[in-house]
């Protein structure tokens, strides 16, 4: 800082002499030459003089430089995905791929409690071969996210979420829950929260800016009914003396799937049998943007009355990733099975469903391109009633299908996405083909 303006001084003071310059003799000049050197030595030492003194009176000169105010950043990302790079590349600079349910607090404040808002919003257009659908434009979601600190160590936050309907707007509470940071090994928040069941589900939430694609996949997309995505109750998570290996973990105890199993429990539980998960991953710290897990998850399930009997299903969900969380490339694979057992006949039914979804960011000049690719299928028991059986939801069903697009990142905060998708099906349904756009931002 001293430089700084011991250099606009020696500018100040020797713009006159530089005009004179021109017209001077050699001689003239020789001696204004002599001059300016002689100026600058004693501005140097004036300055030497300055910085001496006010760390004698106990701190740098930078210290009677005001601080910036405190600023604050946009939650999570992202992690498309937070700062897990090698180095900053658009949407890259905004990923998360943690799997912390609460967002992570806020800029530098220490007041407390203090309040933040971001949030997400998209725009839509599809238009399929499908003669069921109609193309257009569709509004999409609008996400608000509602982030406070509490203390050092406790911290509330809330995401709650717009969708466009044929006659209103849908309004959920998608996120709310209060969070206990003890140390870097146990934290425990109580609340509603994405259920940790597999990676995409607690890395990429309703914001659809964080993701590289337009959609989810299909094993676990909202509304879905193969896995819960939602979950009510309490969750401990932390990580695990393990040196190298980087492992960490999510157990969680709450209430079930509602009525209808493609909600949670939001009001109470459907039966008095809590539903559990256990997540456990690996970061390598040799593997830099390598994560290895696994998850469990058990329930048991009461759907709405309509099945001969009204049967109760135990549900087992076991589950398996492995990601490439780098752009250079970016690599995601899962793998889910659900097992049900019908309480009252005691017939099993066990369905599958995976994906493996690569994409790269484009080097150099490009590198606000990423086009990806993304291949998905599914595996559902036809006589499996809960995915089967209609609850005013639509039924599980088969699916082999593949997604090619290209993402376009307008700014950091902004991004274009275009898709074309080809899917098929049960065997009696015909091959569908799409087009897809969307325009998805945070704020």
């Amino acid at each position: 800082m001293h430089r700084f303006w011991g250099i606009l001084v020696v500018v100040f003071l020797l713009a006159p002499l530089s005009g004179q310059a021109q017209t001077s003799t050699p001689d003239e000049r020789d001696q204004e030459m002599q001059e300016m050197r002689a100026r600058i030595a004693a501005l140097e030492e004036l300055v030497e003089e300055l910085r001496t003194g006010r760390e004698s009176k106990g701190g740098p000169l930078a210290a009677a430089v005001p601080a910036p105010a405190a600023q604050t950043q946009v939650a999570n990302p992202p992690s498309s995905h937070t700062l897990n790079s090698s180095g900053p590349t658009l949407a890259e600079d905004h990923q998360d791929h943690s799997t912390s349910q609460a967002e992570p607090t806020y800029g530098t404040e220490h007041t407390y409690p203090a309040l933040h808002f971001s949030g997400f919003g998209n725009m839509n257009f599809s238009a399929t071969d499908d003669p069921t659908t109609k193309s257009g434009f569709n509004l999409g979601q609008f996400i608000l996210h509602v982030a406070s600190p509490l203390s050092p160590k406790v911290s509330a936050f809330g995401e709650i979420s717009f969708t466009a309907a044929p006659t209103s707007y849908t309004l959920d509470v998608e996120r709310y829950l209060i969070r206990y940071d003890f140390n870097d090994y146990f934290k425990i928040s109580f609340g509603r929260y994405h259920t940790p069941i597999n990676y995409w589900n607690t890395t990429f939430h309703h914001g659809l800016w964080l993701q590289t694609t337009i959609d989810r996949p299909e094993m676990i997309r909202f509304g879905g009914r193969f896995q819960p995505v939602h979950f009510v109750g309490m969750l401990a998570e932390g990580n695990l003396p393990s040196g190298p290996l980087g492992v960490g973990y999510n157990v969680g105890l709450g209430n079930g799937r509602a009525g209808s199993i493609a909600r949670a429990g939001d009001s109470g539980d459907i039966n008095n049998k809590r539903a559990w998960v256990v997540n456990l991953f690996s970061r390598p710290v040799a593997w830099n943007g390598l994560q290895v897990g696994g998850a469990v998850y058990g329930d048991e399930v009461s759907p709405l009355p309509g099945l001969p009997g009204n049967p109760h299903f135990g549900e087992r969900i076991t589950s398996a990733h492995i990601v490439w969380t780098k752009e250079h490339p970016e690599f995601l694979a899962e793998f889910a099975h659900v097992r049900h057992e019908n309480k009252l006949t005691n017939d099993v039914f066990n369905s599958q469903a995976a994906y493996v979804q690569l994409a790269y960011r484009l080097p150099s000049m490009a590198r606000k391109w990423k086009p990806y690719y993304r291949f998905e299928w599914s595996n559902i028991s036809p006589s499996d009633p809960l995915f089967t059986v209609s609850d005013l939801t639509v039924a599980v069903r088969d699916l082999v299908g593949s997604t090619v697009g290209v993402r376009y990142d307008i700014i950091n905060l902004a991004a274009f996405k275009f898709e074309y998708r080809h899917t098929k099906r049960t065997l009696a349904d015909p091959i569908v083909n799409g087009l897809f756009l969307q325009t998805a931002f945070t704020f």
